[in-house]
C-alpha cells in the first residue's frame, strides 16, 4: 500500500519514448511541423505533483504532569507541609481578609507556595477596604500591598476629603512571560509575587485612575513616592509601553537590592486658546480732486464720508450739414 506522501503522478514511458523519437526527426529534418508536433506532445505528458509536507504535530503549551514530584517542583519539600498558618499568615489575618491557598503549579518556575487571596484590607472601627478582583498573591507580596493601601493610600485619599473604598486591581497570579511575550523570561505574575492596580473607588462613587492625567496630580505623586518607597518594581506610564493603563507592582528579588521605579505622574498637554488678532480698521482715503471736480461730504453711521459728485458731461459737438 503506498503512502500519501510518497505518491506521485508518473509520466507514461510509451508517450516518452514517442517524444524522444519526435526530437530526434526535428533534429534531423529540422522542420517547423514536426517541432510544433513535439513542444504539443511534450506539454499533454502529465507531471509529477509533490504533496505537501505532513505538519509536525502541535506542542501543547503546557504538558501535563505525571505525578505529583513533577507538578510540585524540585523546591518542593514535603517534609514542611503542614496545615499551620506560616509566620506572615498570621501577620497578614489581622490586617487583612484572606483565604489561604493550596500551592500554585504550573510549568518550569511558575507557581508557588504560601499562597493567599487578599479579599479587603481591614481598618479600624470594623471598616474595610475591598480588593476587586481579589488577588492572589505569596503572603509577603500581599502583605506589603495591604500596608501600602492600609497605611499609605487610604490616609492620602482622606488627606483630600474623600474616603477609599475599593482598590481595583488589573491582573495578579497568572503563569506568562514578561509582558506575555512568548519565551520570556518567567514574570512575576507567575510566581505570585506582583499586582497590577488600575484604579480607586471613593465611597461617593468616584473611581480615580492612578494613570489618568487630569486625576489629582498631587495624589498620584504621593501614591507614586509610597510605592517606589515599599516595592522593588514600580512600572507605569512612560515605563516600556505596556503599562499605560495601570501601575505594576512586586517584590522581585535583584543584586544588591536594585529597585526600579519607572512611573510618570503625567499632566494634561497645555493648551493655549489661539489670540484672535483685531483687524485695524480700513483707513478712508480721501478721494482725490481732480481739476474742476467737486466733493459733497455726507455722515454715515456718525462719520463724515466724502463722496465725489459726477463729472459734467461735455457738450456734443454740433452736427456737421453734408
Amino acid at each position: 500500500m503506498l503512502h500519501l506522501q510518497n505518491t506521485a503522478i508518473r509520466p507514461d514511458i510509451a508517450a516518452m519514448r514517442l517524444v524522444v523519437a519526435l526530437l530526434i526527426l526535428a533534429g534531423v529534418y529540422g522542420g517547423n511541423a514536426v517541432a510544433d508536433e513535439t513542444a504539443t506532445a511534450v506539454a499533454a505528458i502529465p507531471q509529477p505533483v509533490p504533496l505537501p509536507r505532513p505538519r509536525p504535530p502541535m506542542r501543547p503549551a503546557w504538558i501535563e504532569p505525571h505525578s505529583f514530584r513533577e507538578a510540585a517542583g524540585p523546591d518542593f519539600n514535603s517534609d514542611a507541609v503542614t496545615d499551620k498558618l506560616s509566620d506572615c499568615d498570621e501577620r497578614l489575618a489581622k490586617i487583612a481578609v484572606i483565604a489561604a491557598m493550596p500551592r500554585l503549579v504550573g510549568p518550569g518556575s511558575c507557581g508557588g507556595g504560601d499562597i493567599v487571596r487578599v479579599d479587603a484590607v481591614l481598618l479600624g472601627d470594623n471598616k474595610r477596604i475591598a480588593i476587586k478582583p481579589a488577588p492572589y498573591l505569596r503572603c509577603l507580596m500581599a502583605e506589603q500591598l495591604t500596608v501600602w493601601v492600609r497605611d499609605e493610600a487610604a490616609p492620602r485619599v482622606a488627606a483630600t476629603g474623600a474616603t477609599l473604598r475599593t482598590v481595583d486591581t488589573y491582573d495578579d497570579f497568572d503563569c506568562r512571560g514578561r509582558n506575555r511575550v512568548v519565551g520570556a523570561k518567567m514574570s512575576e505574575h507567575g510566581k505570585g509575587n506582583a499586582v497590577d492596580v488600575r484604579s480607586l473607588t471613593f465611597a461617593d462613587g468616584r473611581v480615580v485612575h492612578l494613570t489618568d492625567m487630569t486625576a489629582p496630580k498631587d495624589l498620584r505623586d504621593d501614591l507614586r513616592k509610597f510605592a517606589c518607597a515599599r516595592f522593588s518594581t514600580v512600572l507605569g506610564p512612560g515605563s516600556d509601553g505596556y503599562h499605560e493603563s495601570h501601575i505594576h507592582l512586586d517584590l522581585a528579588e535583584r543584586r544588591n537590592g536594585y529597585r526600579i521605579c519607572q512611573w510618570d505622574v503625567r499632566e494634561p498637554p497645555k493648551v493655549e486658546p489661539p489670540q484672535q488678532q483685531m483687524k485695524p480698521e480700513p483707513e478712508q482715503a480721501e478721494p482725490a480732486k481732480e481739476e474742476g471736480e467737486a466733493v459733497t461730504v455726507v455722515e454715515f453711521d456718525g462719520k463724515p464720508v466724502p463722496l465725489p459728485t459726477p463729472r459734467p458731461r461735455h457738450r456734443a459737438a454740433p452736427a456737421q450739414k453734408l
